[in-house]
């Protein structure tokens, strides 16, 4: 925001100070460490000190000295800045805390709610403080959190006080919005735990941490009741090893559960302690089906749905999770625990008749929609993903947080206290529901998962359902500490802040004029369903807001959050044919066309000075292609392309899944609207010159500059360079508002054939800084994209893990796919995130790419995980048997070509690696004798692979051109 906001300094001297402000400056700083012995060991570490980056300095000088710099920048005003996918408000709230006067649009409600309770609430009530309420003393631990929050005290002083508090000897102290939260958190906590509290009781002493289920199905031939599970494991953390055992009961119509602890390693190395592990923690579900435990009857997939579409997928408690002296412990369930778990639905209509709306009997997205899998097995409304004890914990407390709103008015409490803090305690009770549904799981770590692990539904078939009013993972408390804790930076960041305009509508009806700068993190083309997905909170913000406020009864009035209305062709910008009866084109054609009216809006708004900056991150090199002329249509000219690592890499998205951890930042400046449409040889030209520079010799100067030498001189590597340079050679595209091609009347060159011949040059360039040209690092050109991509990855990560987001960027850049690299081309192995034995869903993750290895080779093969870290395939496994010949006319990838002939020089047959190289004319091939080199130095000195290469390398020098024709004589014959 500040780069975007602020003019360039125009010299290193004032940019290094400027990011020293921004960033704050490394100074030395020494932590003491209390060894076992109780001696105290100092080390010297580093720390920032100063900056605005980090939590904790939300006011601190050094951001008022940036409010002033903007303001200074803008002619002594706060700058007007929109945000209209705004989203969960990461970019408003950061314009806001830099004193902009911000507006942030979005059509979900959800999201409007989140804005309000990101930028609204906080900015209107920072600063503002009021006696706690009456009840606050009968909590210890919420008194001694206050007063310890309050001032630094000893444990005497802070006895003291609760004593004072307590026997009401003296008057509460006032406190902020994120006190009163608290407070009011624990009062809907007290009454919950009241009504629930019989559900979920204590056995041996020991608190119920969460209770383990499985699904179940009949069986098709012996009639056994059979749990469906993915795992037998219910811990594998350090040294502690927990398995869930099972076997037939004495008539065979069930199993029989037992609890094994410490259960012993088995296996020489680690492959085989893996094998050991896998082969005794089985479920009864793989990929193929179930397979039942009785009989050994398998039903597949497409059975289970049948069975769920009936309504007869049934459920079953297999073990508790309790917390005992020494950590979680796990037991099997009593027969009251499973009881009361079932007489939890008697109470439901009582408690939800008491709730407007009452049971969640919404419908789901249908089967087709994007990232959903639940309707696929019968569930077809939102209640569905609830067993009965979670939705009348639910509906508990839904109930007390509408109590807690009529309580708060009785204690004389402002109209906008009273709606902000009913705000925040539903999103407490969002967080809540977030940990409280059959979607999620129990992670061998010993925590409890939560639905949203990645942007979609699928179908668990082993889930957790935790204790709401307990004191471990998904608890109510732990929900509200987290929003409180958040509410207390939010409060201090909007202190002295504009007041936002936080609007609920959709990005094309924004009627907003003079905008200074718009910087938007637009829909993600076919990416993420957001409103299906939010829809799940939704349903129960609507039941708890009703009634709060006329505005959040219009916006929370519909049964469901809008998706697309046909009548006014506007809704929701995401690329999903459900939508349109199946069909792919239309769909796709409403997200173009309600991209460009964002945009055209955009233009509109923005003053002729003002600046557009789109974020955007997509594996699908067509999502770029859509977006990107979306925005060219609609008049902006993109100048400038920044890749900025914006994803924490702990999220459970990267863990999960394979996920980009850098977005692309777009710089975009209106086009003026006089400008007449270009040439596709001329736009190729002046992209190719912005690209490389143009030389001038008589003045022994640049005069422009070489973008492509410029960054790589400036240490950008990797993906970053490529997308940096996509910036300034897409504006000589972007400036007109069509491109023709010269050769081919009334056709034009697409955004999409424009990018891949950027991507190529600049992909180029990289490579020629790989391939070895007699000691001069030019620009290579001519390779194919998968020994392109190959080359890339090796020279940046070697053979080593690699970050999946940079793997992503560049395989974009390449016109490939991740999943094409992993499972088709054979080039890269999934190392990060889950192991297959521990996908959620599993009926999806065909193990595709294999075919020619037999089981000994795949022994030797690494785990393969589902996400965050990829890596590529030694030559040694990648063992396809058509590897590096050419098929269905298409040649093979020169990487596969040298990789067969290293396979076929390590059989001593030279007869056949000559055969090889004159078949596939690999002689002459200039790019070929580079690829050779370039592989030998990527090699480790001293390895087999360097070895193999070098031999075949003089083997090819040797023979030479009396090789080639030898070839031809022997392809003659064969004619």
């Amino acid at each position: 925001m500040i780069a975007t906001l602020l003019p360039d300094p125009g010299n290193m001297e004032e940019r290094k100070y400027l990011l020293e402000k921004l960033g704050g400056k490394l100074a030395p700083a020494v932590k003491k460490k209390k060894l076992p012995s109780g001696k105290t060991e100092e080390k010297v570490t580093e720390e920032t000190v100063g900056g605005v980056l980090h939590w904790g300095r939300e006011s601190s000088p050094d951001l008022e000295w940036f409010r002033e710099k903007i303001r200074e920048a803008y002619g002594g005003r706060a700058p007007r800045v929109l945000d209209p996918f705004a989203g969960g408000g990461a970019i408003p709230l950061e314009a806001m805390r830099l004193g902009c006067e911000v507006t942030a649009v979005d059509i979900n409600p959800v999201a409007w709610f989140i804005l309000k309770c990101t930028l609204e609430y906080p900015q209107k009530l920072a600063g503002q403080r009021r006696p706690l309420p009456k009840f606050a003393p009968e909590s210890p631990e919420f008194m001694a959190g206050f007063l310890k929050d309050a001032g630094k005290l000893t444990r005497k002083q802070l006895e003291r006080k609760l004593q004072f508090v307590q026997g009401r000897m003296f008057h509460l102290v006032d406190a902020d919005l994120a006190w009163h939260v608290r407070a009011w958190g624990w009062w809907v906590l007290r009454r919950s735990k009241a009504d629930l509290e019989r559900f979920y009781p204590m056995v041996d002493g020991k608190p119920t941490v969460a209770y383990l289920w499985a699904r179940t199905v009949t069986c098709k031939n012996c009639r056994a009741t059979v749990p469906l599970l993915k795992t037998r494991w219910l811990c594998k953390k350090g040294d502690k090893r927990v398995l869930l055992t099972m076997k037939p009961n004495s008539d065979k119509t069930g199993v029989v559960f037992g609890i094994q602890v410490k259960v012993p390693l088995d296996g020489v190395n680690t492959a085989q302690r893996r094998e050991h592990d896998k082969r005794i923690g089985a479920g009864t579900m793989s990929r193929s089906g179930v397979v039942c435990p009785c009989c050994g009857t398998i039903m597949a997939m497409e059975d289970l749905r049948l069975e769920g579409q009936a309504e007869r997928l049934g459920t079953m408690m297999t073990a508790v999770v309790v917390d005992g002296p020494e950590g979680k412990e796990y037991r099997l369930p009593t027969i009251a625990e499973v009881r009361l778990a079932t007489e939890a639905e008697k109470e439901l209509n009582q408690v939800f008749a008491e709730i407007p709306f009452g049971l969640p009997e919404e419908s789901l997205p249908q089967k087709e929609a994007l990232g959903f899998r639940v309707p696929l097995y019968g569930f077809d409304k939102w209640r569905d993903l609830f067993i009965p004890r979670q939705l009348l914990a639910l509906g508990v407390f839904a109930k007390n947080t509408r109590l807690a709103r009529d309580a708060m008015q009785a204690e004389g409490y402002p109209s906008e206290w009273v709606e902000g803090m009913t705000a925040y305690l539903a999103t407490s009770f969002s967080r809540l529901a977030d940990y409280s549904s059959t979607i999620c799981i129990w992670s061998l770590s010993e925590f409890l998962c939560h639905t949203f692990t990645r942007f979609a539904l699928p179908m668990t078939w082993d889930f957790v359902e935790g204790n709401p009013i307990g004191l471990t993972s998904g608890n109510y408390e732990g929900a509200v500490d987290w929003v409180s804790r958040v509410l207390d930076h939010a409060l201090l960041a909007a202190t002295g802040t504009p007041s936002p305009g936080i609007k609920n509508i959709s990005a094309a009806g924004a009627n907003l004029e003079k905008l200074d700068v718009i910087v938007t993190d637009p829909p993600y083309y076919d990416a993420i369903p957001y409103s299906d997905l939010m829809d799940f909170f939704y349903i129960w913000l609507r039941r708890i807001l009703n009634g709060l406020s006329p505005e959040f009864d219009a916006s929370f009035g519909d049964q469901l959050a809008p998706k697309w209305d046909h009548d006014k062709n506007d809704g929701e910008l995401i690329d999903d044919a459900s939508r349109f009866g199946g069909d792919k084109v239309k769909s796709k054609a409403a997200y173009e066309e309600g991209m460009f009216q964002a945009f055209r809006t955009c233009y509109q708004a923005l003053k002729p000075e003002g600046r557009l900056v789109v974020v955007f991150a997509h594996k699908d090199p067509d999502a770029w292609g859509t977006l990107v002329s979306a925005m060219i249509r609609a008049g902006f000219v993109v100048d400038a392309s920044w890749p900025i690592q914006t994803e924490r890499e702990a999220r459970m998205r990267a863990y999960a899944s394979a996920a980009l951890s850098s977005s692309v930042w777009l710089v975009c400046k209106k086009r003026p609207e006089s400008v007449r449409p270009g040439w596709d040889n001329l736009v190729l030209e002046e992209m190719v010159e912005k690209l490389h520079g143009r030389w001038d010799d008589s003045a022994k100067k640049w005069v422009v500059p070489p973008r492509l030498r410029e960054y790589w001189d400036a240490g950008i590597r990797g993906p970053d360079f490529v997308w940096a340079a996509t910036g300034p050679a897409l504006e000589a595209y972007s400036k007109h508002p069509v491109v023709k091609k010269a050769n081919e009347p009334g056709q034009l060159m697409t955004v999409s054939e424009f990018l891949h011949r950027v991507r190529r040059i600049v992909v180029d360039f990289v490579v020629g800084r790989v391939l070895p040209h007699n000691g001069d690092a030019g620009t290579a050109s001519g390779l194919d994209d998968v020994t392109t991509y190959y080359l890339l990855h090796r020279y940046d990560f070697g053979m080593d893990n690699a970050p999946v987001g940079a793997c992503i960027l560049y395989a974009v850049s390449c016109g490939l796919s991740d999943n094409a690299l992993m499972d088709h081309l054979d080039i890269l192995v999934r190392t990060g995130g889950q192991t297959a034995s521990e996908d959620i869903e599993g009926e999806d993750s065909a193990n595709e790419g294999r075919e020619g290895i037999s089981e000994a080779d795949d022994a030797d093969l690494e785990e393969e995980g589902t996400g965050s870290t990829v890596k590529l395939k030694p030559w040694s496994q990648r063992k396809r048997k058509s590897m590096g010949y050419s098929t269905d006319g298409r040649q093979a990838p020169l990487i596969d070509q040298a990789h067969r002939l290293m396979y076929l020089w390590k059989t001593g047959d030279v007869v056949r690696v000559d055969e090889f190289l004159d078949v596939q004319g690999l002689r002459r091939n200039t790019l070929f004798h580079q690829l050779l080199q370039a592989l030998i130095e990527l090699a480790p000195a001293g390895s087999e692979e360097r070895s193999l290469l070098e031999s075949i390398s003089n083997h090819v020098a040797a023979r030479g051109v009396a090789g080639e024709t030898a070839g031809e004589l022997i392809k003659l014959g064969n004619l």
